[in-house]
């Protein structure tokens, strides 16, 4: 389990903060340990709803590039929830709800 553990951390770019604690790591490395922790099973299929709510434009960007290259390198199908259309950009499908009805 401890290589399964390093590698994903290394896979997120975080090998170097696998002993901090959760106060110890910023916003942006708690995200990309929730994706690193969402990894350990090997899903098929990854959900993330707004998983980069809460970041600033940079962080986005980093958690954004790692989605994008788990889909291209693993073929992860990722489903992903987002009000932020850089993210949505990264997409190969986008599908558009508003009011409770798909719109695109």
């Amino acid at each position: 389990m401890r290589d399964t553990t390093e590698s994903l951390l290394a896979l997120v770019g975080l090998e170097k903060r696998a002993d901090h604690r959760p106060g110890q790591i910023s916003g942006g490395e708690m995200q990309r340990v929730a994706i690193a922790r969402a990894l350990v099973n090997a899903p098929e299929i990854l959900l993330a709803d707004e998983p980069t709510g809460n970041l600033d434009t940079r962080r986005t960007q980093e958690i954004g590039e790692i989605l994008r290259e788990l889909n291209v390198s693993r073929g992860l199908t990722i489903l992903l929830v987002t009000h932020n259309p850089a993210m949505a950009s990264l997409a190969h499908r986008v599908v558009e709800m508003r009011d409770g009805r798909l719109v695109s």
